[in-house]
């Protein structure tokens, strides 16, 4: 019986016949580390750019020793800021395909300080747009945010419907799409934006007021500490593996031009509400060794945070192919035994 190979696995192949240059903003956070890992295995040239501001230098550590030794002397790290537009230019000579990452995520974090996360989402952006087009990459992908549906009430949400954002990180992440859109229309420099629904995976951080509820509830849990959830707890996401983002993430920077100049859905297209989570994290944590019988603490709703968030991914895989190969039970079990040992 003869294979056939998805989308992803037919670029795969080229890139690893036809290796190219990347170039990963926030290289050091969860998402820039894991396309790391995975660019490294696949004998590509990379050069990572972070300021450790929101990254670490412990997920560097944890690729190295994921990749043998000549993968890991194709990666060539700058510690820089995209505030500064010099760093930006260093790092995009020579450079094919940019993954641009960085950010400062959190919609708390954005209400508590909405300044600096402007100066980071939008004028780290901009600066980061302005190299990658005078250094005439082939490509330039870019992390939206499903924060950009705002209070738009339909589900699954669909790329061309938004309604009006409701923090101040959603108006940076729609202000990044603006900024792709006019690139397009006044330099002809086209771009791809992905709206990230909930991805959770390894080396992703539980600490810190602002941490993604997966890893900090997992922590929690591992510690025999409490677990809080804001409301009711049905509240749902659309709650996507990290290797499907990754995935998302090559896709986009090899497709051709007729597929630029858009942004897609990045997520399974899937609902799952806290309390189902909740539930499987603990069944899961059980099956590697960890009890924990606590009931879970409810607390008012978080100022800024959505009710129901679902994706709409016909798009993505029409256009670039994207296939999922992780639903939310799946990423769950894959990444529960690095929480296990790496979170304890």
């Amino acid at each position: 019986m003869v294979m056939t190979l998805t989308a992803y696995e037919k670029v795969q192949k080229v890139l690893i016949n036809e290796p190219k240059t990347w170039l990963i903003t926030g290289v050091a956070g969860f998402i820039g580390s894991n396309l790391l890992e995975e660019l490294l295995l696949l004998n590509q040239k990379v050069v990572g750019l972070d300021n450790f501001a929101t990254g670490f230098q412990h997920n560097l550590d944890e690729v190295q020793g994921l990749v043998n030794e000549d993968q890991w002397q194709n990666f060539t790290f700058i510690e820089g800021d995209i505030r500064n537009l010099d760093d930006c230019q260093a790092a995009c000579i020579g450079v094919d395909y940019v993954l641009h990452q960085a950010a400062l995520g959190s919609v708390p974090r954005s209400i508590a300080d909405p300044i600096n996360t402007n100066d980071t989402n939008i004028s780290g952006y901009l600066n980061m747009l302005v190299a990658a087009r005078d250094a005439k990459v082939a490509s330039f992908t870019y992390a939206a945010s499903s924060s950009t549906y705002g209070d738009h009430p339909a589900l699954p949400k669909v790329e061309d419907a938004i309604g009006n954002p409701l923090s101040p990180y959603a108006v940076t992440k729609y202000v990044n799409e603006l900024y792709a859109d006019v690139f397009s229309r006044t330099y002809g420099f086209k771009t791809i934006g992905l709206r990230y629904f909930n991805i959770f995976g390894k080396r992703q951080t539980p600490d810190g007021a602002y941490a993604a509820v997966i890893p900090k509830w997992t922590a929690a849990m591992i510690a025999g500490d409490e677990v809080f959830i804001n409301g009711d707890g049905d509240t749902s996401r659309d709650f996507n593996f990290i290797e499907n983002a990754v995935q998302a993430n090559v896709l986009a920077a090899t497709a051709n031009d007729e597929a630029k100049n858009q942004v897609y859905n990045v997520a399974v297209g899937g609902r799952t509400t806290l309390n189902t989570l909740f539930s499987a994290l603990q069944e899961n944590l059980r099956k590697n060794g960890v009890d924990y019988s606590q009931e879970v603490v409810y607390r008012d709703f978080r100022e800024g945070d959505v009710r129901h968030s679902q994706a709409d991914i016909s798009k993505i895989q029409n256009s670039l192919g994207y296939s999922p190969q992780f639903d939310i039970v799946q990423g769950i079990e894959k990444a529960m035994p690095w929480y296990v040992t790496s979170l304890a």
